[in-house]
């Protein structure tokens, strides 16, 4: 499996607004064992000095997942998602995710290599307001794996 490194830099559209739900949240937090007053009460995260209930620092992968699939289903790139492992994931922070917010994602290609047989693709998906506010970076790196 080999992907085309010319595709570094390409940038994708815009994704249609994401509405971040207070019981989402809770769903999230409760999923991954996350306790926090914060994750789950209003009043909490408020005593914090935030609107609403703060998002664990992962939640963001939930709408990043979803606005990855412009690149895993670009056919010029050539993606095999059957073939698809993933290698890493990491977080820049501006700000919290909080109910309330209407989250956009812009998806870019930052890194491609080729070895040993296996595909390595890191893209960045800059995640703002829909009024173009800054929250989150946010990188993925998947490896295509080569066939054996």
């Amino acid at each position: 499996m080999s992907l085309d490194p010319s595709f570094v830099g390409r940038t994708y559209p815009p994704t249609a607004p994401y509405q971040v739900g207070r019981e989402k949240i809770r769903e999230f937090a409760t999923a991954i064992g996350a306790t926090e007053p914060a994750y789950h009460d209003s009043a909490a995260a408020r005593a914090l000095g935030h609107p609403d209930v703060v998002a664990p620092p992962t939640f963001p992968v939930l709408i990043t997942m979803a606005a990855s699939q412009q690149i895993v289903d670009d056919p010029a790139l050539g993606v095999d998602y059957s073939r698809v492992v993933h290698g890493d994931q990491r977080f820049a922070y501006t700000r919290p995710v909080v109910a309330g917010d209407e989250l956009v994602c812009v998806n870019t290609i930052e890194e491609i290599s080729n070895r040993g047989g296996h595909a390595f693709l890191t893209t960045r998906t800059d995640v703002t307001t829909s009024a173009g506010e800054p929250v989150v970076a946010v990188w993925s790196k998947l490896v295509v794996r080569g066939e054996s």
